[in-house]
């Protein structure tokens, strides 16, 4: 079963760089993980499909909320540490999202 990571912040883009990074870096470890950014609107949509859903540090005020909608699937939802996501470090980021998931 492949697991998926989304990341979520205010329209989807601005962490679509960290995202590549995180791939490459999941390729570079032969892990098939399905990892897309998606926009906060579509938290609802999207987290019976996730295993994880990380959040951009911009919309971590959505972290409370969030979490409850999650927690009723059984989900987790998370904040991304704000230096890893600054510094676009995909390998840190993967760490915690496996790490999360397990």
């Amino acid at each position: 079963m492949m697991q998926k990571i989304f990341l979520c912040c205010a329209a989807g883009m601005s962490t679509s760089m960290l995202v590549q990074r995180m791939k490459t870096e999941a390729n570079k470890r032969q892990l098939t993980i399905d990892i897309e950014a998606v926009p906060v609107a579509d938290f609802e949509k999207i987290i019976s499909l996730a295993d994880i859903v990380l959040l951009g540090p911009q919309v971590k005020y959505e972290h409370a909320r969030l979490s409850d909608i999650a927690a009723a699937q059984g989900k987790q939802v998370e904040v991304i540490n704000m230096m890893d996501y600054g510094t676009l470090r995909g390998d840190k980021v993967l760490d915690r999202a496996l790490s999360l998931i397990s």
